[in-house]
Protein backbone atom coordinates (compact mmCIF):
# COMPACT_ATOMS: atom_id res chain seq x y z
CA UNK A 1 0.00 0.00 0.00
CA UNK A 2 1.21 3.52 -0.82
CA UNK A 3 2.79 5.26 2.13
CA UNK A 4 1.19 8.46 3.35
CA UNK A 5 3.61 11.14 4.43
CA UNK A 6 2.98 14.34 6.31
CA UNK A 7 1.04 16.79 4.16
CA UNK A 8 1.40 20.01 6.13
CA UNK A 9 -0.72 23.10 5.44
CA UNK A 10 -2.53 23.38 2.11
CA UNK A 11 -5.25 25.16 0.18
CA UNK A 12 -7.91 24.07 -2.25
CA UNK A 13 -6.72 24.69 -5.82
CA UNK A 14 -9.32 26.42 -7.97
CA UNK A 15 -8.81 27.94 -11.45
CA UNK A 16 -9.87 31.38 -10.16
CA UNK A 17 -6.99 31.51 -7.68
CA UNK A 18 -4.49 29.28 -9.47
CA UNK A 19 -1.89 31.99 -9.99
CA UNK A 20 -2.22 33.25 -6.43
CA UNK A 21 -1.79 29.72 -5.03
CA UNK A 22 1.39 29.23 -7.06
CA UNK A 23 2.98 32.27 -5.42
CA UNK A 24 1.53 31.81 -1.95
CA UNK A 25 4.22 31.24 0.70
CA UNK A 26 4.03 28.19 2.95
CA UNK A 27 1.64 26.11 0.83
CA UNK A 28 2.81 22.51 1.23
CA UNK A 29 0.07 20.84 -0.82
CA UNK A 30 -3.16 21.45 -2.69
CA UNK A 31 -6.40 19.62 -3.27
CA UNK A 32 -8.24 19.75 -6.62
CA UNK A 33 -11.81 18.69 -7.43
CA UNK A 34 -11.38 15.46 -9.35
CA UNK A 35 -14.34 15.94 -11.68
CA UNK A 36 -12.89 19.26 -12.90
CA UNK A 37 -9.64 17.69 -14.12
CA UNK A 38 -8.80 15.96 -17.39
CA UNK A 39 -5.87 13.57 -16.82
CA UNK A 40 -4.43 14.10 -20.30
CA UNK A 41 -4.70 17.89 -20.11
CA UNK A 42 -3.89 18.97 -16.56
CA UNK A 43 -3.94 22.74 -15.98
CA UNK A 44 -0.50 24.29 -16.41
CA UNK A 45 -0.71 25.68 -12.88
CA UNK A 46 -1.07 22.19 -11.40
CA UNK A 47 1.76 20.94 -13.62
CA UNK A 48 4.07 23.65 -12.31
CA UNK A 49 3.10 22.93 -8.71
CA UNK A 50 3.82 19.22 -9.17
CA UNK A 51 7.19 20.00 -10.78
CA UNK A 52 8.06 21.96 -7.63
CA UNK A 53 7.23 18.94 -5.51
CA UNK A 54 3.86 20.20 -4.23
CA UNK A 55 1.52 17.28 -3.51
CA UNK A 56 -1.83 17.37 -5.34
CA UNK A 57 -4.73 15.33 -3.94
CA UNK A 58 -7.83 14.66 -6.08
CA UNK A 59 -11.07 15.28 -4.17
CA UNK A 60 -14.16 13.58 -5.59
CA UNK A 61 -17.69 14.95 -5.23
CA UNK A 62 -19.88 12.70 -7.39
CA UNK A 63 -19.20 9.09 -6.38
CA UNK A 64 -22.09 8.92 -3.90
CA UNK A 65 -20.60 6.27 -1.60
CA UNK A 66 -23.50 6.74 0.80
CA UNK A 67 -26.08 5.98 -1.87
CA UNK A 68 -28.00 2.72 -2.12
CA UNK A 69 -26.40 1.63 -5.40
CA UNK A 70 -22.96 0.13 -5.80
CA UNK A 71 -20.35 2.73 -6.83
CA UNK A 72 -20.37 3.36 -10.55
CA UNK A 73 -17.40 1.61 -12.18
CA UNK A 74 -16.74 4.41 -14.66
CA UNK A 75 -16.65 7.03 -11.90
CA UNK A 76 -14.27 4.87 -9.88
CA UNK A 77 -12.05 4.40 -12.93
CA UNK A 78 -12.02 8.17 -13.53
CA UNK A 79 -11.01 8.85 -9.92
CA UNK A 80 -8.25 6.23 -10.14
CA UNK A 81 -7.01 7.73 -13.42
CA UNK A 82 -6.73 11.18 -11.87
CA UNK A 83 -4.89 9.83 -8.83
CA UNK A 84 -2.31 8.21 -11.10
CA UNK A 85 -2.00 11.27 -13.36
CA UNK A 86 -1.30 13.46 -10.34
CA UNK A 87 0.95 10.99 -8.55
CA UNK A 88 -1.31 11.48 -5.54
CA UNK A 89 -0.64 9.65 -2.25
CA UNK A 90 -4.39 9.25 -1.62
CA UNK A 91 -7.82 10.23 -2.93
CA UNK A 92 -10.80 11.55 -1.01
CA UNK A 93 -14.58 11.44 -1.31
CA UNK A 94 -17.64 12.08 0.85
CA UNK A 95 -19.96 10.14 3.12
CA UNK A 96 -23.03 11.27 1.21
CA UNK A 97 -25.57 10.35 -1.42
CA UNK A 98 -25.92 12.48 -4.55
CA UNK A 99 -28.50 10.58 -6.59
CA UNK A 100 -31.43 8.25 -6.00
CA UNK A 101 -34.17 6.38 -7.80
CA UNK A 102 -33.55 4.06 -10.73
CA UNK A 103 -33.69 0.28 -10.83
CA UNK A 104 -33.77 -0.33 -7.07
CA UNK A 105 -36.95 1.70 -6.71
CA UNK A 106 -38.44 1.30 -10.21
CA UNK A 107 -38.66 5.09 -10.37
CA UNK A 108 -36.95 7.83 -12.43
CA UNK A 109 -33.30 8.44 -11.59
CA UNK A 110 -32.78 11.76 -9.83
CA UNK A 111 -29.64 13.86 -9.32
CA UNK A 112 -29.24 16.06 -6.25
CA UNK A 113 -26.41 18.16 -7.65
CA UNK A 114 -25.06 18.37 -4.12
CA UNK A 115 -23.99 16.24 -1.17
CA UNK A 116 -26.87 14.98 0.99
CA UNK A 117 -26.55 13.30 4.40
CA UNK A 118 -26.74 9.55 4.90
CA UNK A 119 -29.07 8.30 7.65
CA UNK A 120 -27.03 7.02 10.60
CA UNK A 121 -28.70 3.64 10.68
CA UNK A 122 -27.44 0.05 10.55
CA UNK A 123 -28.81 -0.39 7.03
CA UNK A 124 -27.02 2.71 5.77
CA UNK A 125 -23.80 1.72 7.55
CA UNK A 126 -23.85 -1.78 6.06
CA UNK A 127 -24.32 -0.40 2.56
CA UNK A 128 -21.70 2.32 3.05
CA UNK A 129 -19.12 -0.18 4.31
CA UNK A 130 -19.61 -2.40 1.27
CA UNK A 131 -19.45 0.57 -1.10
CA UNK A 132 -16.24 1.77 0.54
CA UNK A 133 -14.70 -1.72 0.17
CA UNK A 134 -15.63 -1.72 -3.52
CA UNK A 135 -14.00 1.68 -3.97
CA UNK A 136 -10.88 0.66 -2.05
CA UNK A 137 -10.44 -2.38 -4.29
CA UNK A 138 -10.72 -0.23 -7.44
CA UNK A 139 -8.40 2.60 -6.41
CA UNK A 140 -4.60 2.51 -6.72
CA UNK A 141 -4.04 4.59 -3.57
CA UNK A 142 -5.66 4.80 -0.12
CA UNK A 143 -9.12 6.34 0.20
CA UNK A 144 -10.24 8.84 2.83
CA UNK A 145 -13.88 9.83 3.28
CA UNK A 146 -15.26 13.13 4.55
CA UNK A 147 -18.03 13.95 7.00
CA UNK A 148 -20.48 16.38 5.41
CA UNK A 149 -22.57 19.33 6.54
CA UNK A 150 -26.32 18.88 6.84
CA UNK A 151 -29.32 21.16 6.94
CA UNK A 152 -31.76 18.46 7.99
CA UNK A 153 -31.90 15.35 10.15
CA UNK A 154 -33.11 11.88 9.19
CA UNK A 155 -35.82 10.46 11.47
CA UNK A 156 -35.04 7.24 13.33
CA UNK A 157 -31.26 7.59 13.41
CA UNK A 158 -29.55 4.93 15.53
CA UNK A 159 -26.05 6.36 16.03
CA UNK A 160 -24.20 9.60 16.62
CA UNK A 161 -21.82 10.84 13.96
CA UNK A 162 -18.84 9.70 16.04
CA UNK A 163 -20.26 6.20 16.47
CA UNK A 164 -21.10 5.96 12.78
CA UNK A 165 -17.58 6.97 11.71
CA UNK A 166 -15.94 4.75 14.33
CA UNK A 167 -17.79 1.68 13.04
CA UNK A 168 -17.05 2.61 9.42
CA UNK A 169 -13.30 2.74 10.12
CA UNK A 170 -13.45 -0.38 12.28
CA UNK A 171 -15.09 -2.42 9.53
CA UNK A 172 -13.25 -1.12 6.46
CA UNK A 173 -9.92 0.39 7.54
CA UNK A 174 -10.79 3.53 5.54
CA UNK A 175 -9.17 6.79 6.52
CA UNK A 176 -11.07 9.91 7.50
CA UNK A 177 -11.07 13.44 6.12
CA UNK A 178 -12.52 15.45 8.97
CA UNK A 179 -14.10 18.77 8.03
CA UNK A 180 -14.25 20.88 11.20
CA UNK A 181 -16.43 23.46 9.41
CA UNK A 182 -19.00 20.72 8.83
CA UNK A 183 -18.90 19.82 12.53
CA UNK A 184 -19.71 23.47 13.24
CA UNK A 185 -22.51 23.42 10.66
CA UNK A 186 -24.08 20.37 12.27
CA UNK A 187 -23.75 22.02 15.68
CA UNK A 188 -25.79 25.04 14.54
CA UNK A 189 -28.28 23.16 12.36
CA UNK A 190 -28.73 19.91 14.26
CA UNK A 191 -27.62 20.74 17.80
CA UNK A 192 -24.74 18.24 17.73
CA UNK A 193 -21.77 18.77 20.02
CA UNK A 194 -18.47 19.04 18.08
CA UNK A 195 -16.42 18.08 21.14
CA UNK A 196 -18.57 15.01 21.66
CA UNK A 197 -18.11 13.98 18.03
CA UNK A 198 -14.33 14.41 18.28
CA UNK A 199 -14.25 12.40 21.51
CA UNK A 200 -15.89 9.45 19.72
CA UNK A 201 -13.80 9.62 16.56
CA UNK A 202 -10.91 7.24 15.87
CA UNK A 203 -8.51 10.18 15.53
CA UNK A 204 -5.66 7.91 14.49
CA UNK A 205 -7.57 7.31 11.23
CA UNK A 206 -7.48 10.98 10.22
CA UNK A 207 -5.72 11.53 6.88
CA UNK A 208 -6.19 15.30 6.93
CA UNK A 209 -8.57 18.09 7.96
CA UNK A 210 -10.70 20.63 6.06
CA UNK A 211 -11.25 24.18 7.32
CA UNK A 212 -13.76 26.51 5.63
CA UNK A 213 -16.09 29.43 6.17
CA UNK A 214 -19.84 29.79 5.92
CA UNK A 215 -22.69 32.11 6.74
CA UNK A 216 -25.76 32.03 8.98
CA UNK A 217 -29.14 33.08 7.55
CA UNK A 218 -32.39 32.84 9.49
CA UNK A 219 -30.90 30.55 12.10
CA UNK A 220 -29.48 28.12 9.53
CA UNK A 221 -25.75 27.79 8.90
CA UNK A 222 -24.83 27.41 5.24
CA UNK A 223 -21.46 25.77 4.55
CA UNK A 224 -20.81 28.16 1.67
CA UNK A 225 -17.02 27.97 1.26
CA UNK A 226 -17.44 31.60 0.19
CA UNK A 227 -16.83 33.43 3.48
CA UNK A 228 -13.95 33.83 5.94
CA UNK A 229 -13.29 31.06 8.46
CA UNK A 230 -15.12 32.03 11.68
CA UNK A 231 -13.65 31.72 15.16
CA UNK A 232 -15.89 28.75 16.20
CA UNK A 233 -14.44 26.67 13.34
CA UNK A 234 -10.89 27.48 14.46
CA UNK A 235 -11.88 26.53 18.02
CA UNK A 236 -13.01 23.10 16.80
CA UNK A 237 -9.72 22.75 14.91
CA UNK A 238 -7.87 23.57 18.14
CA UNK A 239 -9.87 20.91 19.99
CA UNK A 240 -9.00 18.34 17.35
CA UNK A 241 -5.32 19.33 17.36
CA UNK A 242 -5.23 18.93 21.14
CA UNK A 243 -6.19 15.27 20.65
CA UNK A 244 -3.96 14.40 17.69
CA UNK A 245 -1.50 16.11 15.37
CA UNK A 246 -3.31 15.93 12.00
CA UNK A 247 -1.05 14.91 9.10
CA UNK A 248 -2.47 17.76 7.03
CA UNK A 249 -4.86 20.71 7.22
CA UNK A 250 -6.38 22.40 4.17
CA UNK A 251 -8.23 25.69 3.67
CA UNK A 252 -11.23 25.45 1.31
CA UNK A 253 -12.60 28.38 -0.68
CA UNK A 254 -14.89 27.81 -3.66
CA UNK A 255 -16.51 31.17 -4.39
CA UNK A 256 -16.33 34.89 -3.65
CA UNK A 257 -12.54 34.70 -3.70
CA UNK A 258 -10.78 37.43 -1.72
CA UNK A 259 -7.41 39.00 -2.45
CA UNK A 260 -4.47 36.63 -1.97
CA UNK A 261 -3.43 38.47 1.18
CA UNK A 262 -6.66 37.49 2.94
CA UNK A 263 -6.20 33.82 2.06
CA UNK A 264 -2.61 34.00 3.35
CA UNK A 265 -3.89 35.47 6.63
CA UNK A 266 -6.40 32.64 6.96
CA UNK A 267 -3.63 30.09 6.39
CA UNK A 268 -1.54 31.85 9.02
CA UNK A 269 -4.46 31.67 11.46
CA UNK A 270 -4.74 27.93 10.82
CA UNK A 271 -1.03 27.42 11.46
CA UNK A 272 -1.21 29.50 14.61
CA UNK A 273 -4.18 27.51 15.88
CA UNK A 274 -2.34 24.23 15.32
CA UNK A 275 0.85 25.45 16.98
CA UNK A 276 -0.98 26.81 20.02
CA UNK A 277 -3.09 23.68 20.45
CA UNK A 278 -0.04 21.45 20.07
CA UNK A 279 1.92 23.43 22.64
CA UNK A 280 -1.00 23.30 25.09
CA UNK A 281 -1.38 19.54 24.63
CA UNK A 282 2.33 18.97 25.19
CA UNK A 283 2.27 21.08 28.32
CA UNK A 284 -0.69 19.20 29.73
CA UNK A 285 0.93 15.87 28.94
CA UNK A 286 4.13 16.92 30.69
CA UNK A 287 2.23 18.13 33.74
CA UNK A 288 0.22 14.94 34.18
CA UNK A 289 2.97 12.41 33.50
CA UNK A 290 6.14 11.65 35.40
CA UNK A 291 8.24 9.34 33.25
CA UNK A 292 11.24 7.69 34.79
CA UNK A 293 14.48 8.90 33.23
CA UNK A 294 15.96 6.23 31.02
CA UNK A 295 19.12 6.57 28.96
CA UNK A 296 18.77 6.07 25.24
CA UNK A 297 20.15 2.86 23.84
CA UNK A 298 23.63 3.09 22.41
CA UNK A 299 23.61 3.97 18.74
CA UNK A 300 19.90 4.90 18.71
CA UNK A 301 19.02 7.73 16.38
CA UNK A 302 15.81 9.63 15.71
CA UNK A 303 14.70 9.51 19.37
CA UNK A 304 13.47 12.24 21.68
CA UNK A 305 15.20 13.04 24.94
CA UNK A 306 15.61 10.14 27.31
CA UNK A 307 12.52 8.15 26.47
CA UNK A 308 13.86 6.53 23.33
CA UNK A 309 10.52 7.16 21.57
CA UNK A 310 10.82 8.02 17.86
CA UNK A 311 10.13 11.70 17.19
CA UNK A 312 7.74 10.88 14.34
CA UNK A 313 5.74 8.53 16.55
CA UNK A 314 5.37 11.30 19.11
CA UNK A 315 4.20 13.70 16.41
CA UNK A 316 1.49 11.30 15.30
CA UNK A 317 0.40 10.04 18.69
CA UNK A 318 -2.93 11.37 19.96
CA UNK A 319 -2.93 13.38 23.16
CA UNK A 320 -5.23 10.71 24.59
CA UNK A 321 -6.64 7.40 23.45
CA UNK A 322 -10.30 7.88 22.53
CA UNK A 323 -12.79 5.65 24.26
CA UNK A 324 -14.71 3.59 21.73
CA UNK A 325 -18.35 4.69 21.45
CA UNK A 326 -20.72 2.55 23.45
CA UNK A 327 -22.21 -0.29 21.50
CA UNK A 328 -22.16 -4.05 21.17
CA UNK A 329 -19.15 -5.71 19.67
CA UNK A 330 -16.95 -2.62 19.48
CA UNK A 331 -13.30 -2.95 20.41
CA UNK A 332 -10.68 -0.20 20.53
CA UNK A 333 -8.94 0.44 17.24
CA UNK A 334 -5.18 -0.08 17.13
CA UNK A 335 -3.11 2.85 18.26
CA UNK A 336 -1.36 4.96 15.62
CA UNK A 337 2.05 4.02 14.35
CA UNK A 338 4.67 6.13 12.65
CA UNK A 339 3.10 5.58 9.21
CA UNK A 340 -0.62 5.83 8.53
CA UNK A 341 -0.26 4.33 5.07
CA UNK A 342 1.99 1.32 5.51
CA UNK A 343 -0.79 -1.02 6.66
CA UNK A 344 -4.57 -0.85 6.98
CA UNK A 345 -5.80 0.60 10.25
CA UNK A 346 -7.46 -2.71 11.09
CA UNK A 347 -7.03 -6.27 9.95
CA UNK A 348 -10.06 -7.30 7.94
CA UNK A 349 -11.27 -10.88 7.86
CA UNK A 350 -13.64 -12.30 5.28
CA UNK A 351 -16.21 -9.78 4.16
CA UNK A 352 -19.11 -10.12 6.66
CA UNK A 353 -21.52 -8.40 4.30
CA UNK A 354 -21.15 -9.82 0.77
CA UNK A 355 -23.11 -7.72 -1.66
CA UNK A 356 -25.88 -10.26 -2.47
CA UNK A 357 -26.85 -10.36 1.20
CA UNK A 358 -27.15 -6.59 1.24
CA UNK A 359 -29.96 -6.50 -1.31
CA UNK A 360 -32.75 -5.91 1.25
CA UNK A 361 -30.78 -3.17 3.01
CA UNK A 362 -29.93 -1.53 -0.31
CA UNK A 363 -33.58 -1.52 -1.34
CA UNK A 364 -34.78 -0.08 1.98
CA UNK A 365 -32.15 2.64 1.78
CA UNK A 366 -32.96 3.29 -1.88
CA UNK A 367 -36.65 3.82 -1.15
CA UNK A 368 -35.90 6.20 1.72
CA UNK A 369 -33.35 8.24 -0.24
CA UNK A 370 -35.55 8.41 -3.35
CA UNK A 371 -38.50 9.68 -1.29
CA UNK A 372 -36.39 12.42 0.28
CA UNK A 373 -34.67 13.49 -2.94
CA UNK A 374 -37.97 13.55 -4.81
CA UNK A 375 -39.38 15.89 -2.16
CA UNK A 376 -36.30 18.11 -2.48
CA UNK A 377 -36.05 18.39 -6.26
CA UNK A 378 -39.41 17.29 -7.70
CA UNK A 379 -41.88 18.82 -5.26
CA UNK A 380 -43.40 15.56 -4.02
CA UNK A 381 -44.68 15.39 -0.41
CA UNK A 382 -42.09 15.51 2.37
CA UNK A 383 -41.57 12.01 3.82
CA UNK A 384 -42.96 11.38 7.29
CA UNK A 385 -40.66 12.33 10.16
CA UNK A 386 -38.70 15.09 8.38
CA UNK A 387 -38.88 18.71 9.47
CA UNK A 388 -40.90 20.38 6.72
CA UNK A 389 -39.35 23.80 7.26
CA UNK A 390 -35.79 22.45 7.09
CA UNK A 391 -36.68 20.33 4.08
CA UNK A 392 -37.88 23.47 2.35
CA UNK A 393 -34.65 25.26 3.22
CA UNK A 394 -32.67 22.34 1.78
CA UNK A 395 -34.79 22.31 -1.39
CA UNK A 396 -34.20 26.02 -1.98
CA UNK A 397 -30.49 25.61 -1.30
CA UNK A 398 -30.26 22.80 -3.88
CA UNK A 399 -32.08 24.89 -6.49
CA UNK A 400 -29.84 27.89 -5.81
CA UNK A 401 -26.70 25.79 -6.11
CA UNK A 402 -28.02 24.26 -9.32
CA UNK A 403 -28.53 27.73 -10.77
CA UNK A 404 -25.04 28.80 -9.72
CA UNK A 405 -23.31 25.75 -11.20
CA UNK A 406 -25.24 25.93 -14.49
CA UNK A 407 -24.18 29.59 -14.73
CA UNK A 408 -20.56 28.42 -14.43
CA UNK A 409 -20.65 25.50 -16.87
CA UNK A 410 -22.73 27.51 -19.39
CA UNK A 411 -21.58 31.08 -18.76
CA UNK A 412 -23.30 32.27 -21.95
CA UNK A 413 -26.74 31.75 -20.41
CA UNK A 414 -26.54 34.47 -17.72
CA UNK A 415 -24.85 36.71 -20.30
CA UNK A 416 -27.71 36.25 -22.75
CA UNK A 417 -30.51 36.44 -20.19
CA UNK A 418 -28.99 39.13 -17.98
CA UNK A 419 -30.63 39.81 -14.65
CA UNK A 420 -33.54 37.56 -15.59
CA UNK A 421 -31.40 34.42 -15.64
CA UNK A 422 -31.75 33.41 -12.00
CA UNK A 423 -35.51 33.85 -11.74
CA UNK A 424 -36.00 32.04 -15.03
CA UNK A 425 -33.81 29.14 -14.00
CA UNK A 426 -35.41 28.74 -10.57
CA UNK A 427 -38.82 28.74 -12.24
CA UNK A 428 -37.64 26.03 -14.63
CA UNK A 429 -36.05 23.97 -11.85
CA UNK A 430 -39.24 23.93 -9.78
CA UNK A 431 -40.65 20.49 -10.43
CA UNK A 432 -38.03 19.59 -13.05
CA UNK A 433 -35.36 17.43 -11.39
CA UNK A 434 -31.87 17.21 -12.83
CA UNK A 435 -31.32 13.80 -14.39
CA UNK A 436 -28.16 14.04 -16.47
CA UNK A 437 -25.61 16.40 -14.94
CA UNK A 438 -25.17 20.16 -15.12
CA UNK A 439 -24.28 20.47 -18.82
CA UNK A 440 -27.38 18.50 -19.78
CA UNK A 441 -29.34 20.67 -17.35
CA UNK A 442 -28.14 23.83 -19.10
CA UNK A 443 -29.29 22.50 -22.48
CA UNK A 444 -32.65 21.41 -21.07
CA UNK A 445 -33.14 24.85 -19.50
CA UNK A 446 -32.43 26.60 -22.80
CA UNK A 447 -34.79 24.25 -24.64
CA UNK A 448 -37.48 24.89 -22.03
CA UNK A 449 -37.22 28.64 -22.58
CA UNK A 450 -37.31 28.35 -26.35
CA UNK A 451 -40.33 26.04 -26.37
CA UNK A 452 -42.15 28.55 -24.15
CA UNK A 453 -41.34 31.40 -26.57
CA UNK A 454 -38.75 33.03 -24.31
CA UNK A 455 -36.90 35.30 -24.18
CA UNK A 456 -39.46 37.75 -25.54
CA UNK A 457 -36.79 39.79 -27.29
CA UNK A 458 -36.46 38.28 -30.79
CA UNK A 459 -32.71 38.88 -31.11
CA UNK A 460 -31.94 37.32 -27.72
CA UNK A 461 -34.19 34.38 -28.53
CA UNK A 462 -32.33 33.90 -31.82
CA UNK A 463 -28.95 33.94 -30.06
CA UNK A 464 -30.19 31.46 -27.44
CA UNK A 465 -31.52 29.16 -30.17
CA UNK A 466 -28.14 29.24 -31.96
CA UNK A 467 -26.37 28.49 -28.67
CA UNK A 468 -28.65 25.52 -28.01
CA UNK A 469 -28.34 24.12 -31.53
CA UNK A 470 -24.54 24.35 -31.47
CA UNK A 471 -24.28 22.44 -28.22
CA UNK A 472 -27.03 19.86 -28.55
CA UNK A 473 -24.71 17.81 -30.75
CA UNK A 474 -25.43 14.67 -32.73
CA UNK A 475 -26.97 11.82 -30.78
CA UNK A 476 -28.71 8.56 -31.65
CA UNK A 477 -32.37 9.35 -32.10
CA UNK A 478 -35.25 7.19 -31.01
CA UNK A 479 -37.52 6.07 -33.85
CA UNK A 480 -40.54 5.60 -31.61
CA UNK A 481 -43.57 7.50 -33.01
CA UNK A 482 -43.94 9.66 -29.89
CA UNK A 483 -40.26 10.69 -30.00
CA UNK A 484 -40.46 11.48 -33.71
CA UNK A 485 -43.58 13.60 -33.16
CA UNK A 486 -41.85 15.45 -30.32
CA UNK A 487 -38.87 16.25 -32.57
CA UNK A 488 -41.11 17.61 -35.32
CA UNK A 489 -43.00 19.76 -32.81
CA UNK A 490 -39.76 21.02 -31.30
CA UNK A 491 -38.31 21.98 -34.66
CA UNK A 492 -41.48 23.87 -35.52
CA UNK A 493 -41.41 25.76 -32.24
CA UNK A 494 -37.74 26.58 -32.55
CA UNK A 495 -38.31 28.17 -35.96
CA UNK A 496 -40.36 30.91 -34.37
Amino acid sequence: MTRLGRLGTGIGWRPEIAEAVEHMPGVDWVEAVSENLCPGHLPESLRRLRERGVTVVPHGVSLGLGGADRPDESRLAALAERAEALGAPLVTEHIAFVRAGGALTASPALEAGHLLPVPRTRDALDVLCENVRIAQAALPVPLAVENIAALLRWPGEEMTEGQFLYDLVDRTGVRLLIDVANLHTNHVNRGEDPAGALAELPVEAIAYVHVAGGVERDGVWHDSHAHPVPRPVLDILADLASRVTPPGVLLERDENFPLPGELERELAAIRGTLEKAGATARGQAAATSAPSPRPAASGTSGTSGTSGTPVLALALAPAHTPTPPAGPGRAPLPGPGPDLGSTPLVTLGPDPDPDPGLAPARQRLALAQAALLSALVAGTPVPEGFDRVRTGVQARALAAKRADVVAKVAAELPELLGTGYRAAFLGYARGRPMTGGYRRDALDFAEHLLLAGHPRDARTRHLLRDWWLERSGPAPRSQRPAARLARVTRRALLRR
